[in-house]
């Protein structure tokens, strides 16, 4: 009896360390992904479409003769010579002023014939929803953006006192929050540091956030980071300082990501 009590124990015990391994690698890969996200839409990206964009769909390839659906690892000298379409037609076609920035999903035009609603495709979020492709260029800050429908969901805080002098777009990813260098750099939410370091290219000093109900938000250019991974903050903890590394100006890049994807933090940021 004694002998089969050890066994199952031992079994128990097995299957113990098996979970917590498995939740280790899930989580390693999970910060691995997000990093990776980050860097691609930080700086030089090689012309290749960002990783970030990558969606849980099945390979794509071309939608119809008409368009061409981007795919990881695409530039689009390489959709050119695929398609037998001309890269400045491509550009053209579909209004790309910066070859960097085409998303995987997306549902390129290589001729003027109209789509039919049949053969159009639309980039899908990590969602599984269609969303339309955001339009290159800055976001406009006249008017104040609609409340997302779900920012109730997190107690939001400004994460800075400054004011913005860069709005949410496609090429952004977030908003520039201006200020001194030294100035504090605090949680926009409780959560628990995800990451920080200076090894994601083009964001400097960066310090990354998991607020749990898919909410993640990224605090860039710092000067000094006040926190370490895998520490719990509560809303308002001072985690950085201003600062201007890898930016030509002391600021604070910010970003939320809901679901992975970027999203503009004014929809969730209370009214100053």
């Amino acid at each position: 009896m004694l002998g089969e009590q050890i066994g199952m124990n031992s079994a128990v015990a097995d299957q113990c360390v098996a979970r917590q391994l498995r939740k280790t690698v899930f989580r390693k890969y999970v910060l691995a992904t997000l990093v990776v996200a980050l860097a691609g839409c930080a700086g030089d990206s090689g012309n290749r479409a960002p990783v970030n964009d990558l969606s849980a769909q099945s390979p794509a390839s071309s939608s119809s003769p008409a368009t061409y659906t981007v795919k990881p690892g695409d530039t689009l000298s390489k959709i050119s010579r695929a398609t037998g379409v001309d890269e400045n037609t491509i550009k053209r076609l579909n209004n790309i002023t910066n070859p960097n920035r085409i998303l995987v999903g997306q549902a390129l035009k290589l001729s003027d014939r109209p789509e039919s609603a049949s053969t159009r495709v639309a980039p899908v979020s990590s969602t599984g929803k269609p969303e339309a492709r955001p339009l290159d260029g800055a976001a406009s800050t006249d008017s104040t953006p609609t409340r997302a429908a779900d920012a109730s969901t997190i107690d939001w805080g400004w994460p800075a006192k400054g004011n913005i002098i860069q709005g949410f777009s496609a090429a952004s990813k977030g908003i520039d929050i201006g200020g001194a260098v030294g100035d504090p750099v605090v949680a926009a939410a409780g959560g628990r540091v995800m990451y920080a370091g200076n090894g994601v290219r083009g964001l400097g000093n960066l310090v990354i956030v998991d607020h749990g109900h898919g909410f993640i938000t990224a605090y860039a250019h710092n000067k000094v980071l006040l926190v370490k991974s895998e520490q719990t903050v509560k809303k308002g903890a001072k985690i950085a300082e201003i600062g201007q590394s890898d930016a030509t100006s002391p600021r604070l890049h910010f970003e939320v990501r809901r679901q992975g994807t970027p999203v503009d933090p004014m929809q969730y940021l209370p009214a100053r």
